[in-house]
């Protein structure tokens, strides 16, 4: 019987990319992809005619050479080439290596090598960021612009319009695929040492495409239109264009036009329903919607936010001034990329509501998640016990590219250095990274739940909390904050504002008011160098506290 039955089942049906390719090109029709041109106006092609092209780009590999297991590197922004590459090469069977347009010289010249990148394909409006790098280059044997800009002094650069010119018309013959084999490299930002590479199969990218679908996460469906702000650089930008693609939805790519401006303008003409990026481009956002109130933001009703925690106050400012909500997210580069989304029972929006969420969420299905104490003792969900978060599941990470690491990767468990606690729904409250958690006199700091309590300041646009050394105590909290323009808070009004919602010792002895808080690559607060101008006496706006 059962031998019987396992015959009626196709379970080895292989979860590979060219499912997608298929349903974009059969069942898509109607649905497009918007690009914001650099005079504003904007490109659209529909999903079956943008197939086409994708078989033009799969032979155009052919002919450069590029074989299954290939590394092919993106040095680009979120438009609709990326997207075509996105798609064409892992459906050859090479590996899609996207680089990073913000990492530092060094770090560009180490994972090109260490990844050992055949082809680099490049927007035009980065060539001379890369242009220098090249001579550092070991395997790389073309370069291919994407654009009609200069292509500088890049060794025999070729054109990408004028590839695909040449590949062709007509269907590709895309082979056969192995589900586990990789599909993508994506390398994490390396803020301590070197990056690490994780490597995304066709299996666990079309696993989290499908969870993008599910109600209680994205909710991707066929009626979207998904604007893609997070970078298609980190992350597989979250696995929204891959799950926009998956589900039929309009995708909407804005190029390197981040600023609040040009993406209102984008929001008001093209009205996206969800838009995925992190809260500092919302904190701009917001700030230039309340300027232009003439500005119609209000079609974002499903908004992801997540790369650092989300302010309450800057979801319930959205929601009540530009009917705009925001949900929020948790995950990282090794989750491959999303774990847990925050999205609880819709009912009476009152504080309780608010709680759940200002939190990361619940673990989507299929992801697993535990919390280990220092003591390597797992810890209950009780809300109020605090660990390490552990996770493990069918698109999370088991290790990295060509490096070892066991201590971050524990008998299937990643961990992932963040310290949080779970309630008894399953909601985590992540309270900090675990080298960023303060530690006064014996007792723990959360620096996330104070830069949340500060960022709740009408005049405060964005805070960071960093430990700074004390005879007494070991660690006392140093507030780095940016306060609104025209602003006359101080100190003493942002003591008040935090007395009532903190603990008494967690009050600050020391603020450091700043023009900016440095960034991340991928627009995370960049603490390390905050710590660093601590120690070198160089932190700004220095205001102690009697």
């Amino acid at each position: 019987m059962t031998q019987m039955l396992q015959g009626l089942m196709q379970d080895d049906f292989p979860l590979t990319l060219n499912h997608i390719r298929r349903r974009m090109r059969d069942c898509n029709h109607g649905s497009e992809l918007v690009t914001l041109l650099d005079d504003g106006s904007v490109s659209r092609i529909e999903h079956p005619e943008l197939t086409k092209r994708i078989d033009r780009l799969a032979r155009a590999l052919a002919a450069l050479g590029v074989e299954q297991g290939d590394r092919v590197a993106s040095f680009a922004w979120n438009n609709q080439r990326h997207f075509e590459l996105y798609v064409g090469v892992p459906c050859v069977g090479a590996v899609l290596h996207t680089l990073n347009v913000r990492l530092f010289a060094e770090q560009l010249t180490y994972i090109v090598n260490h990844a050992e990148d055949k082809v680099i394909f490049v927007d035009d409006s980065l060539v001379p960021v890369l242009e220098p790098l090249a001579g550092s280059f070991e395997s790389v044997e073309h370069y291919v612009i994407m654009g009609d800009g200069d292509a500088g002094g890049l060794p025999g650069a070729l054109r990408y319009e004028e590839l695909l010119e040449d590949a062709g018309d007509g269907s590709f013959d895309y082979p056969e695929l192995d589900e586990r084999q990789a599909a993508a490299l994506c390398y994490t930002s390396g803020t301590t040492g070197n990056p690490k590479g994780v490597l995304y199969s066709h299996r666990s990218i079309s696993l989290h495409s499908s969870a993008t679908l599910m109600a209680d996460g994205s909710g991707l469906s066929r009626a979207d239109r998904v604007l893609s702000v997070v970078p298609m650089f980190h992350a597989n930008a979250w696995g929204l264009p891959y799950g926009g693609a998956l589900a039929g939805s309009d995708l909407i790519m804005p190029d390197r036009f981040l600023g609040a401006e040009p993406l209102a303008g984008l929001i008001a003409a093209e009205r996206p329903t969800l838009m995925g990026c992190v809260p500092t481009i919302f904190n701009d956002l917001l700030r230039y919607a309340d300027a232009h109130p003439e500005v119609d933001l209000s079609s974002l009703t499903n908004a992801a936010c997540g790369g650092s925690a989300v302010p309450r106050q800057l979801m319930k400012d959205f929601e009540e001034r530009h009917d705009v909500r925001i949900f929020q997210a948790w995950g990282m580069t090794e989750t491959s990329p999303v774990a847990t989304y925050a999205r609880p029972r819709e009912g009476e929006h009152d504080d309780a509501y608010w709680d759940d969420r200002a939190k990361q969420g619940r673990p989507l299905p299929w992801v697993e998640l535990r919390l280990i104490d220092g003591n390597g003792v797992e810890v209950p969900w009780d809300g109020i016990s605090t660990g390490e978060i552990e996770v493990r599941g069918p698109w999370i990470a088991a290790g990295y590219f060509r490096e070892d690491d066991e201590d971050k990767f524990d008998s299937g468990w990643l961990r992932t250095g963040d310290i949080a606690a779970v309630d008894e729904k399953g909601f985590v409250q992540i309270t900090d990274r675990a080298k960023d958690v303060i530690k006064s006199g014996g007792e723990w700091i959360s620096s996330v739940e104070l830069e949340n309590e500060l960022m709740s300041h009408p005049d405060v646009v964005e805070a960071a909390v960093i430990a700074k050394p004390d005879e007494r105590w070991a660690e006392r909290p140093l507030c780095c904050v940016v306060l609104r323009e025209g602003s006359d808070a101080d100190a003493a009004a942002l003591i008040e504002h935090l007395r009532p919602k903190v603990a008494k010792w967690w009050l600050p002895d020391e603020f450091a008011f700043v023009a900016e808080i440095p960034k991340t690559s991928v627009g995370k607060f960049d603490k390390k160098v905050l710590r660093g101008r601590l120690a070198e006496g160089t932190l700004e706006g220095r205001v102690q506290l009697s």
